[in-house]
């Protein structure tokens, strides 16, 4: 397959594909292998995943692989607010997924926490992932047609602070104009910590979207993906 036609800054790799199976084995492979190396050198090793209907190939590749999962905690970047029940709800695709096979004997650190809103359940969800392993190691990251990326959505109230690099807020309660549900999110400042950053994209709209976050990636608030996109960030693409 030829190489997408993409000027990618110095510093960023990408890995592409002809179909999206081929690229989430070669996604699970790099996860894992970079995950082995941290619990080789750490008690414990942490990966970040996103939602949505991109990862589920990703997600049941690594379920497999042959790894100390009993010393992983998983997180989620982001949730609705919505039951686990929901067929919106990120949570309820990572355990039908990600944490089957060897993978179940993971750390899940659940960002839905009791409350009407993400605000009322901000306080209980800190305390969650307050033992989550720090800095990530692994974040996987998706990407909206509007550039946004996590819950960091460019039209959400409240996303200046949620995209402070300087913030020592973990997580950030945001309801997106353009979005049903409330949501709850993962900080840009906590998120551009990880060790390895990788984005997991599909199809060619996403290419076009990548573009154009490409052609101004300092203007962050806009596209908020823009402030991923930096040396050290993995992308891995499928048509």
């Amino acid at each position: 397959m030829k190489m997408p036609d993409l000027a990618l800054p110095a510093g960023i790799d990408m890995c592409f594909g002809t179909s999206p199976q081929e690229v989430a084995e070669r996604l699970a492979n790099t996860v894992a292998g970079f995950l082995q190396a941290r619990l080789e050198a750490a008690p414990r090793a942490s990966l970040a995943v996103s939602g949505g209907s991109t990862p589920a190939p990703f997600f049941q590749a690594l379920s497999v692989k042959d790894l100390d999962w009993g010393r992983v905690d998983i997180v989620l970047v982001d949730e609705r607010w919505v039951d686990e029940a929901d067929p919106a709800s990120n949570t309820r695709l990572v355990k039908q997924t990600l944490l089957q096979n060897k993978a179940a004997a993971a750390q899940f650190f659940s960002l839905k926490q009791p409350g009407k809103t993400p605000q009322e359940g901000l306080d209980a969800a800190e305390a969650e992932i307050a033992e989550l392993t720090q800095p990530l190691d692994v974040l996987v990251l998706g990407m909206g047609n509007d550039g946004h990326t996590a819950s960091l959505f460019p039209d959400a109230p409240g996303i200046e602070a949620a995209m402070d690099p300087g913030s020592r807020q973990s997580l950030a309660a945001v309801a997106p104009l353009s979005q049903a549900q409330p949501r709850i999110t993962l900080t840009y400042a906590m998120m551009r910590a990880a060790r390895l950053a990788i984005l997991h994209l599909k199809g060619n709209d996403k290419m076009e979207t990548l573009k154009r976050a490409l052609e101004q990636p300092d203007d962050s608030l806009a596209m908020p993906v823009r402030g991923f996109l930096k040396p050290g960030l993995s992308i891995f693409w499928s048509p």
